[in-house]
């Protein structure tokens, strides 16, 4: 294993950004593994530093195979992370949101591009990514249909559901949308939590890469062979909305069952007694869960979020306000 400082970039306040990553093998750009491009995503970073751990004992035992190399960048936006902000903290600008980049740009397009140019030239790509909603996830790997993809390759990963998206105009400047542009096979792989550390979906993406690596003939890896999953489209997913604004109390977390009717009652912010109930459709499953506690009434009556985004057995996953 190498730990090197990939690119520098200087900043008009506090020190210099330096990007790490941790290269592994030599020979022919396998892979490169991208965590935490937002500043809450804690979750993301802790991955790959699992991922790096697990990396560097195979190493050690000569289970990485020669002629490939491997790439794991753990975290990019060091300053949104140490003040707590999911972006970037002095103009609130999504680095997710600036590929490919612009080196004499703003901040974060000279960021982007930076990255960009590190990584581009991989044959695989995996980011860890983040939902714009607070909540959890049942782990799953999604892929832009952007013509340049092979949704094949995503069944490789052995996680429960891959999923299929049609890109809109906000994914065009996303590393995922530009990796597929140069040639790279990219995916994006959703862990159960974002800004917190939740080790068993940890342990289960960790598991995934090394079994996609696997399979690839990249690494030796032995384990289960997962699961077949279910190639879903992004339009079969159904929204349950909570029926009025108030808090929200979650009884049900994700989860691949049954789901019983009304799980998800909201009470008025300022008396106790429920004033709504998130009514459910029988023989559901539960692929996101919202975990922000206040719902707000919009415009017109109705809130502003779903409590649910609920499936049928075998189709669909993501609601159409889903972003990378």
């Amino acid at each position: 294993m190498k730990q090197e400082t990939l690119f520098t970039l200087d900043t008009p306040y506090r020190q210099k950004l330096d990007v790490e990553g941790f290269r592994f093998g030599k020979g022919e750009k396998s892979l490169c593994v991208v965590g935490a491009l937002r500043g809450n995503e804690v979750q993301q970073m802790y991955v790959c530093s699992q991922l790096v751990q697990q990396l560097k004992w195979m190493e050690a035992h000569n289970d990485l195979y020669a002629g490939h190399e491997i790439l794991i960048i753990p975290c990019v936006n060091h300053f949104s992370m140490n003040v707590g902000s999911r972006f970037w903290a002095m103009d609130h600008t999504d680095i997710n949101r600036m590929f490919p980049g612009y080196a004499d740009g703003e901040t974060t397009q000279r960021i982007a591009a930076a990255l960009f140019d590190t990584v581009k030239e991989y044959q695989y790509g995996i980011q860890f990514a983040s939902f714009y909603m607070p909540g959890d996830f049942v782990p799953h790997v999604r892929m832009m249909e952007t013509g340049c993809h092979t949704a094949s390759l995503a069944n490789l990963f052995g996680l429960p559901f891959v999923m299929l998206h049609k890109p809109g105009p906000y994914d065009t400047a996303t590393l995922n949308y530009n990796w597929q542009l140069w040639d790279t096979n990219a995916f994006s792989i959703y862990t159960k939590e974002t800004d917190r550390i939740d080790d068993a979906s940890a342990a289960q993406a960790v598991t995934a890469v090394l079994r996609f690596l696997s399979r690839l003939g990249v690494v030796k890896y032995t384990c289960h062979s997962g699961c077949l999953p279910s190639v879903l489209h992004e339009e079969d997913l159904t929204s349950v909305i909570t029926p009025c604004g108030g808090v929200f109390r979650r009884l049900l977390g994700p989860g691949i069952c049954r789901i019983r009717p009304g799980a998800g009652p909201a009470a008025g912010p300022l008396h106790r007694r429920g004033s709504g109930r998130a009514a459910q459709p029988h023989q559901r499953h539960r692929l996101f869960c919202h975990s922000s506690s206040p719902v707000h009434r919009a415009y017109g009556g109705l809130p502003h979020h779903p409590a649910y985004a609920a499936v049928n057995a075998h189709r669909g996953l993501f609601p159409s306000f889903a972003q990378t």
